[in-house]
């Protein structure tokens, strides 16, 4: 259904620095500045695209917004998670781990990366 997202950085070189660390840890490669001096990553047939504001105004995380990253197994989500923390990201809500719901059994790790962004990590479980 969607073609990519964007979010916004105060800060694009930090950025690029925490967004190439998780990309990483799920075997993606480092993001590339296009152009207009965007931030490009492409992974899994998903495209993040990070850039300053066009309005010229400050940066700022969408509160009770939350990019998912579908990972492929609890360890990749974990190193995923691992790698945002040692990056600049604050793990954030419960700490990385199994859970089960009315969507079934899961494995979730969140983060807020240095822009206050909410990041998902999210594997489901087969069955």
């Amino acid at each position: 259904m969607f073609s990519h997202i964007t979010i916004g950085s105060n800060d694009l070189a930090r950025t690029k620095a925490f967004y190439d660390a998780l990309f990483a840890a799920t075997g993606g490669e480092p993001g590339f500045e296009d152009a207009k001096r965007r931030l490009i990553y492409a992974h899994r047939g998903g495209r993040l695209i990070v850039t300053k504001p066009v309005d010229g105004k400050a940066a700022t995380g969408a509160n009770g917004g939350t990019i998912g990253f579908t990972m492929e197994s609890p360890d990749e989500a974990k190193a995923w998670h691992d790698a945002g923390v040692a990056n600049g990201g604050t793990s954030v809500e419960d700490p990385p781990g199994e859970r089960t719901g009315s969507a079934g059994r899961m494995y979730l790790a969140y983060l807020r990366d240095p822009d206050g962004n909410k990041l998902c990590a999210f594997y489901r479980f087969p069955g």
